[in-house]
């Protein structure tokens, strides 16, 4: 990466961390994956429960395959009976998951179908790590929620054989579509617990 625009990274990632930190939430910066692979084992005491939200960047920086084979509960819903899996989250020692987007001030959306991500981050799990890639960054809040809408929305649903416009257009249509992946929108502005939240901001292009 350009040397310019990695200083530019690191300045932009002590702002969000000021706004995070502002908001009662915890920040860090990681220069690149193994860095921050080694900043979430560091948040995750051995022998928790850990449960995921379909976080991609959690797959990319190697976080699943160190906690799979490390000394850990981690609770794979895709081994687990649907709502069996949905329960556990709720309890678990640790939610794993990233943000649609970040403001510069430290606001995170994040936007679901199921809506089990953004409950999670809401309420229930002890402890919330959000693993966000520089590139989730926007300037207010506005900025963040047409990014979720029309980034992250629309590349999330090229996962899925769902029949809604965005997969097929590239953009957000507000559509009602039965198989609608915007249900839910999630606005993280301020944790009333103090050390529930944290967030990994990584020098690198993480998740959609």
């Amino acid at each position: 990466m350009n040397e310019n625009l990695v200083k530019r990274n690191e300045c932009l990632a002590r702002t969000v961390i000021k706004g995070l930190e502002s908001r009662n939430m915890s920040g860090y910066y990681a220069a690149d994956k193994e860095e921050a692979l080694k900043q979430a084992l560091q948040l995750i005491p051995e022998g928790s429960s850990i449960a995921m939200g379909g976080c991609m960047s959690a797959h990319e920086i190697g976080l699943i395959k160190a906690l799979e084979e490390g000394n850990y509960n981690y609770m794979d819903r895709d081994k687990m009976e649907r709502r069996a899996a949905l329960m556990a989250a709720y309890d678990a020692d640790v939610f794993l998951s990233s943000a649609n987007a970040i403001t510069d001030d430290g606001i995170m959306v994040n936007i679901d179908g199921n809506s089990n991500r953004v409950s999670c981050i809401a309420q229930g799990p002890r402890k919330v790590i959000f693993i966000v890639g520089i590139n989730k960054v926007c300037s207010d809040l506005d900025a963040a929620m047409k990014r979720a809408r029309n980034v992250a929305a629309p590349a999330n649903a090229q996962r899925f054989d769902y029949k809604i416009p965005c997969k097929e257009k590239g953009k957000c249509f507000d559509c009602k579509s039965p198989d609608t992946i915007c249900c839910q929108f999630l606005i993280t502005r301020y944790s009333r617990h103090t050390g529930r939240i944290h967030v990994i901001l990584v020098n690198d292009n993480l998740g959609f």
